[in-house]
C-alpha cells in the first residue's frame, strides 16, 4: 500500500519550511508552488466552498489587512471562537498575519469558560461563529471593553449593530495590503486554553517557533503527495487537529471538512488518503463495521469470526518477525522460526479473508487509506489488532497542548503497535522516578519528561502554574507514565494523576483496564473506579444496541430507561441477575485476558449510568476524551453506594 514518499529510519527530511520566522509566509510559499490545486473543500456549508491555495493565499492576506484597517495592532490578543470551516482556517491565519496573537477556542464551549478566556487573555477584538455564539455572551461582555467585533458568518442583525459581518471584514482589506511588522520565531503566535479535564483552563503560549517546529518535523514521519486528499473532523483550534491542518496544507494536499454526522459517507465520497483522528473516532468506526457484521446470517457471522480468528495469529506473528511484537521485542532465534512457520501457515487464509472481508471493510472506509494519524489518547489494543488486520495503518502519536503537541509518532516503517512512537526530531523525552526525578533505564516505568523546540513558552499570567511543569533545563512534566524501549519508542501506561490506589496499597492505572472493557460489544463507554477501597469498581454506558439484541434472542425486552417494548414479551429491569451475570462475565473475560494481568486488577463491583457521557453534559473533552474527575464528582453518591 501506497503511504506517499517515506522517509528511511536514519533520515531527517529536511522542510522548506525551515528558514521561516512566522507561520504566515508560509501560504504566499504554499500558493507558488501549489497555484490551481484546491486547498480547502467544504461541501457541507452554503455556499460550498473550494478554494485554490491562490485563491487561499489571497484571502487569508485580504482578511488580515481588513483586521489592520479595524485597528488591530501587532501583539493585540484576538480571540476567535469559531469551529471547523474555511472560514476559520483564514480568519486564523489572517489574524496571525495581521500581526495579531489569536485566543482560539469552540463557540460551543459555555458561556462562561468563553467571558474568562477573553479577559484572562486581555482580548481586544472578539471574531465569534454567529450571531448565536454573541448572543449567549452578550450578557456577560459589557466590562471587557472589547474594541471591535466580527463573524465569521455573513449575518447582519440591528441587535449587533456595530458587529462586522465576515465580508465587511474582507471589504475593508480589499487591497490586500498588510502593514508590514517586525517578527521572529520567539514572538507569541496564538494562546491556546486547554479544556482539560478539571479546574479553569490555562493558556498555553505557542510561538512561531513551536508551530514551525512541528511542520518542520513532520516530513520524517511522513511525506505526502501534493494533491492528496485528507479528511479534517478534529477541531480546528485544539493543537493536534490545527497542526495537523497547517501540515498537509503546507504539503500541498487538499483539506476537506467533515464532521461526524457525515463522516461515514463521506469516507466513501472523498476516498482520503489521509485522516486525523482520535481514539473515540476509531472506537466509532469500530462499532460501526461491528454493527454490521453482527446483522449478517449466524453462518456468515462465524465465518467471520473464524478469519479474524486466524489473521489475529498472523499479525501477531508477522509482528513478532519485524520486531513490532510488544511483548518479544527482542525474540530469540527460535521464536522468530516459529513465527516465520506460522505466517507460511497462516499467510493463504489471512489473504484469502482480506479477499472475503477485509477489502470491504476498507471499502467502506473509502478504500484508498494511505495512513491515518490518532493522537490525544492511546488507542486500545483491540482497535490496534482489529484495523491491522483489514489493512488500514493507524499512525498513534503523542504530545500535548503544551508541545506544540507533537513529542512523539510511530513511523510507517516501524508501526510499533500499543506505542506512542519514536520522538520527532530534535526532541528528547525521559522517564524519570516520579518522586526522587532520577532518570530510569529502558523498560522501567516512570514519569514522562519532554524537551524541545515545540515545548510551550508558558502558561499565560501564571508563572507558578509554569514553573511547576518546566524546570529549569527545560525539561517538561507531561503528567503521563510510560517507559521506553531500547529502540527508544514510548509506551504510555497511564496518567500519573489517575492512578487509583486501593486500600492494600496496590497501584492500579485504570486506562489500560478501560481500553480493554471497551472491546466488549455490550460495553460503550467505562469508567473505572476504587481510590481507597478494597477492589475496582465501575461506572459503565451499555451499549443499548447490542444489549437489546441480547435481549431478544432470550425472548425478553429490557425495561431501559426511556425506552419501549413490545407488550407481548416479559420485561426484565436492568438490574436483575441475568443482566448482571452477562456484564460480570464480560468485565471478567477482558480484564483476565489483557496482558499482564493482577488479581487487584478485577473490577468487582459495578453501575450502569444510562446518559452517555458528552461534550454537552460536559463529561466529555472537545477532543472525546472522558473528564474523568467530572464524571467521579458527578455520580459520587453511586460510586460510594457501590462500595457500600
Amino acid at each position: 500500500m501506497s503511504v506517499g514518499h517515506l522517509p528511511s529510519p536514519s533520515e531527517t527530511v529536511q522542510s522548506k519550511y525551515q528558514q521561516l520566522q512566522s507561520i504566515s509566509e508560509i501560504w504566499p510559499i504554499a500558493a507558488r508552488d501549489f497555484g490551481e490545486i484546491v486547498a480547502l473543500r467544504d461541501l457541507h456549508t452554503q455556499p460550498e466552498v473550494n478554494l485554490t491555495y491562490l485563491e487561499l493565499n489571497r484571502q487569508i492576506q485580504t482578511f488580515a489587512a481588513g483586521l489592520q484597517a479595524l485597528g488591530v495592532q501587532p501583539g493585540d490578543r484576538v480571540a476567535l471562537f469559531a469551529d471547523n470551516s474555511s472560514r476559520w482556517f483564514i480568519a486564523d491565519q489572517g489574524s496571525i498575519a495581521a500581526g495579531a496573537v489569536n485566543v482560539v477556542r469552540s463557540s460551543q464551549a459555555s458561556p462562561e469558560e468563553l467571558i474568562y478566556i477573553l479577559e484572562n487573555s486581555g482580548s481586544a477584538f472578539l471574531i465569534a461563529e454567529d450571531l448565536g455564539t454573541l448572543r449567549k455572551l452578550k450578557p456577560l461582555l459589557g466590562p471587557l471593553n472589547l474594541r471591535g467585533m466580527a463573524l465569521l458568518s455573513d449575518e447582519v442583525s440591528d441587535e449587533f449593530s456595530q458587529v462586522l459581518s465576515f465580508a465587511q471584514v474582507f471589504r475593508g482589506g480589499s487591497d490586500g495590503v498588510i502593514e508590514p511588522f517586525p517578527v521572529d520565531r520567539n514572538q507569541l503566535a496564538t494562546l491556546i486554553y486547554t479544556s482539560g479535564t478539571s479546574g479553569r483552563p490555562k493558556g498555553v503560549m505557542l510561538s512561531h517557533g513551536n508551530l514551525l517546529h512541528i511542520i518542520n518535523g513532520m516530513p520524517d514521519v511522513v511525506q505526502p503527495d501534493v494533491g492528496d486528499r485528507i479528511l479534517s473532523i478534529l477541531p480546528s483550534w485544539h493543537s493536534f487537529g490545527r497542526l495537523v491542518d497547517y501540515y498537509f496544507l503546507s504539503q500541498g494536499c487538499t483539506q476537506i471538512y467533515t464532521n461526524i454526522r457525515h463522516l461515514k459517507s463521506d469516507l466513501q465520497t472523498y476516498k482520503p488518503h489521509y485522516m486525523g483522528s482520535v481514539p473515540r473516532l476509531w472506537e466509532s468506526l469500530y462499532e460501526g463495521i461491528q454493527k454490521q457484521f453482527r446483522s449478517q446470517p449466524a453462518s456468515r457471522q462465524k465465518l467471520i469470526q473464524t478469519f479474524f480468528g486466524l489473521s489475529r495469529r498472523y499479525i501477531w506473528a508477522r509482528r513478532t518477525v519485524q520486531g513490532l511484537n510488544i511483548n518479544a521485542l527482542h525474540p530469540s532465534s527460535t521464536q522468530r522460526f516459529l513465527a516465520q512457520l506460522q505466517m507460511l501457515l497462516l499467510g493463504p487464509l489471512h489473504h484469502l479473508g482480506d479477499r472475503i472481508v477485509y477489502q470491504k471493510v476498507r471499502q467502506a472506509l473509502g478504500g484508498q487509506f494511505k495512513l491515518s494519524f490518532s493522537g490525544g489518547g492511546s488507542l486500545a489494543m483491540h482497535l490496534e489488532n482489529f484495523f491491522e488486520t483489514v489493512g488500514v495503518d493507524v499512525l498513534v502519536g503523542y504530545g500535548l497542548t503544551e508541545t506544540s503537541p507533537v513529542l512523539t509518532a510511530r513511523r510507517a516503517n516501524h508501526n510499533l503497535r500499543r506505542s506512542a512512537g519514536k520522538p520527532i526530531p530534535k526532541t528528547e523525552i525521559k522517564i524519570v522516578d516520579p518522586k526522587t526525578r532520577q532518570t530510569l533505564s529502558s523498560g522501567q516505568q516512570g514519569l514522562v519528561m519532554a524537551r524541545g523546540p515545540q515545548v510551550m513558552q508558558g502558561y499565560y499570567q501564571n508563572p507558578d502554574a509554569t514553573a511547576k511543569v518546566i524546570d529549569p533545563e527545560g525539561w517538561f512534566d507531561t503528567g503521563d507514565l510510560g517507559w521506553l524501549t531500547q529502540t527508544q519508542n514510548l509506551v504510555l501506561t497511564g496518567r500519573a494523576k489517575d492512578t487509583i490506589v486501593l486500600s492494600n496499597g496496590e497501584n492500579i492505572e485504570p486506562q489500560p483496564l478501560e481500553d480493554a472493557c471497551i472491546r466488549s460489544p455490550f460495553i460503550d463507554q467505562i469508567v473505572v473506579v476504587g481510590q481507597d477501597q478494597r477492589s475496582l469498581g465501575a461506572l459503565i454506558v451499555p451499549n443499548i444496541d447490542a444489549l437489546q439484541q441480547w435481549a431478544n434472542t432470550q425472548n425478553i425486552a429490557l425495561a431501559i430507561p426511556g425506552s419501549t417494548h413490545p407488550a407481548d414479551l416479559k420485561t426484565l429491569d436492568p438490574n436483575d441477575s441475568s443482566v448482571q451475570n452477562l456484564f460480570r462475565q464480560e468485565l471478567t473475560r477482558e480484564v483476565k485476558n489483557r496482558p499482564g494481568y493482577r488479581p487487584d486488577d478485577r473490577i468487582g463491583s459495578f453501575k450502569f449510568v444510562w446518559e452517555p457521557f458528552s461534550i454537552d453534559n460536559g463529561m466529555l473533552t472537545q477532543t472525546l476524551k472522558i473528564r474523568r474527575p467530572v464524571v467521579i464528582e458527578h455520580y459520587r453518591d453511586m460510586i460510594n453506594g457501590m462500595f457500600n
